[in-house]
Parts: structure tokens; C-alpha cells; sequence
């Protein structure tokens, strides 16, 4: 078990707190980096592109001209590929790209994301977040001068509604529920912090795998 400093909101150490090595001393990864993401952005992608082929396109039933004697190339319908406002040959049809990795695989990749904050110093574990306003702006100054922060994903429960609101108005920031971290959130920000709440959530979550 690792041992990781707790603080307060204005940084200072109140208590410490103890992880898993698995979760939060794993070795980095590049290949689970790789398969994660990749299956994050694919399943992104709608994969509604649909172009009519030449059994879908209206009309071209009767063979235009007789087989023989024009002096033409013989064509058995209007709606070929080669005719304008035919059917497109070996036409894309719409389909679903998206995939699923093993378990083990995702959160393999969390853990060695969350490891790999933790060695760069880049993982704050906060008390608890008891914010005193209702205000972006108090957020904000809250994040960057008093925890000393320019880019960073905060990680805290959803009953804490109050901080979820703040944070994801801010342009540097994003907020999730332990539930719902996921590689891409970890990987774009420069920090991550986490409510001990949530720390322990992960650690329990991520542990069992």
C-alpha cells in the first residue's frame, strides 16, 4: 500500500491516506493506452453514411435499348453506376464501428493513467470539497490560487451537485463523478484531483479487477 498526502483547499497537509499499489503504483503502459483511446474516439463515430447502390436508386427497370444492332454498348438499365444520377458502385453502407475491450484492459489503462500522475507529482488528493459559494468565479479562484492549478481533472461525488455545476463551466477544467473517470478525461489534463471520497471509490473499484 502506498501512502499519499491528504490536504486541505489551501494545500496544506492534513492527514495521509493509503492506496493501492495496484491502482495508483502500476507501471505505465503504452499499448493499454492505445487500445483505450482508440476505443473511446471510435465509438464516437456515428458511422451514418449511407449512398444508394443501383438496386436502391428510383426508376431503371426496362433495359433502355435492345441487346443488339445500335452500335452502342449493351446496358440493361439507366441506373448503372456508369449512367448520371446511377447507383455508386461498392456504395458505403452505414454501420456501427464501435468496440468494447475487456474490463481488465480498461482499467488497466485507468490505473496506469492514475499511476502515472501520481510519479509526475501531478495527483492532488483533497479532504473534502465544501465550497462556501454558488459562483463559477469562486471555483475558479479556489482551483488556481489556492490550489495552485492551470489544468486539471477534479474527481469527486455526485451528490456534491454544487462543485459539478462550478467546474464544468470553466474552460481549463472538467469534473467527474468516480463512476464516470475515464482514460481520455485523465490523459488530456494536466493534474488530476481527487476527493479522498473518490480516491477511496477508485481504489476499491479498480483494485477488484
Amino acid at each position: 500500500m502506498a501512502k499519499f498526502d491528504v490536504v486541505d483547499l489551501d494545500r496544506k497537509k492534513v492527514r495521509e491516506i493509503e492506496l493501492s499499489d495496484a491502482v495508483f503504483g502500476a507501471e505505465p503502459n503504452p499499448n493499454l493506452f492505445y487500445e483505450v483511446s482508440k476505443f473511446q474516439q471510435i465509438n464516437r463515430r456515428r458511422g451514418t453514411v449511407g449512398v444508394k447502390n443501383t438496386s436502391l436508386v428510383r426508376g431503371g427497370g426496362k433495359k433502355p435499348y435492345k441487346q443488339k444492332g445500335t452500335g452502342r454498348a449493351r446496358q440493361g438499365s439507366i441506373r448503372a453506376s456508369q449512367w448520371v444520377g446511377g447507383g455508386k458502385a461498392m456504395a458505403p453502407k452505414a454501420r456501427d464501428y464501435s468496440y468494447r475491450p475487456p474490463k481488465k484492459v480498461r482499467k488497466g489503462a485507468l490505473c496506469a493513467a492514475l499511476s502515472l500522475r501520481a510519479r509526475e507529482k501531478a495527483l492532488v488528493i483533497v479532504d473534502t470539497f465544501n465550497l462556501e459559494s454558488t459562483k463559477t468565479k469562486a471555483t475558479l479562484e479556489l482551483l488556481t490560487k489556492r490550489l495552485k492549478l492551470q489544468n486539471a481533472l477534479v474527481v469527486d461525488e455526485r451528490k456534491n451537485t454544487l462543485l459539478h455545476r462550478t467546474v464544468r463551466n470553466l474552460a481549463d477544467f472538467d469534473v467527474l463523478p468516480p463512476e464516470g473517470l475515464n482514460l481520455e478525461s485523465l490523459l488530456k489534463h494536466k493534474a488530476v484531483v481527487l476527493s479522498s471520497a473518490a480516491a477511496q471509490a477508485l481504489n476499491t473499484s479498480l483494485e477488484a479487477r
